[in-house]
C-alpha cells in the first residue's frame, strides 16, 4: 500500500459519507506493539492514541470500550457503571465477526454491527485524538468532537 494512498476501509467511507475532516497517519505496524507502539512511530502523546477494545458482559452482550493508550480500563468500575456483573474482553475471533476489522486495526467507526459505545470522558477534553482508521498500520487524527457526533457513545470514567 502507498504511504499516501488512503484506503477504502468501512470507517474512512463512513467518515467521508459525514464529510469529516481527518488526516491519516500511518506508522510501521508491529503485532502486539499497541498503543506504545503507533504513538512511538508518529511521535505523539501516547494519551491521545484511542484503543477501541471490544468487550462484552456476562450475557455475552458485546459493545466497544473507547480509552487512552496510555490506561488501562477498570474493569469492576465499569462493571459497576453498566450495572452489571462481570465484564471480559471478546475472544480475536467474536471481535473479528462483530467488528469486521482485524485485531489491531478495529476502529469504531463502520464497524460490521452497531454495537453501544462507551468512551472514557476525559478523552473528549483532547485537542486531537489518534484513532484506528481500519487497518493496521493507520491512524486517523480527528477532533474528539467527532467521536461524539457520529458515534454518540456514553462517557464513562474506567481509566486506571
Amino acid at each position: 500500500m502507498a504511504r499516501d494512498k488512503v484506503p477504502a476501509t468501512p470507517a474512512i467511507r463512513l467518515l467521508k459519507q459525514h464529510k469529516v475532516k481527518f488526516i491519516p497517519r500511518f506508522y510501521k505496524y508491529e503485532d502486539r506493539g499497541g498503543t506504545k507502539t503507533s504513538s512511538r512511530e508518529l511521535q505523539v502523546d501516547e494519551h491521545e492514541v484511542i484503543k477501541t477494545l471490544v468487550m462484552e458482559d456476562e450475557q455475552q452482550r458485546p459493545f466497544i470500550v473507547l480509552m487512552h493508550g496510555d490506561c488501562e480500563v477498570s474493569l469492576k468500575h465499569l462493571a459497576r457503571q453498566l450495572r452489571v456483573k462481570k465484564i471480559t474482553t471478546c475472544s480475536v475471533a467474536k471481535v473479528d465477526s462483530l467488528t469486521g476489522y482485524q485485531t489491531g486495526g478495529i476502529s469504531p467507526f463502520g464497524t460490521r454491527q452497531p454495537l453501544p459505545i462507551f468512551m472514557e470522558e476525559t478523552i473528549g477534553k483532547l485537542d486531537r485524538l489518534l484513532i484506528n482508521g481500519g487497518r493496521r498500520g493507520l491512524l486517523i487524527e480527528i477532533a474528539p468532537e467527532i467521536l461524539t457526533d457520529i458515534l454518540n457513545p456514553t462517557p464513562v470514567s474506567v481509566a486506571i
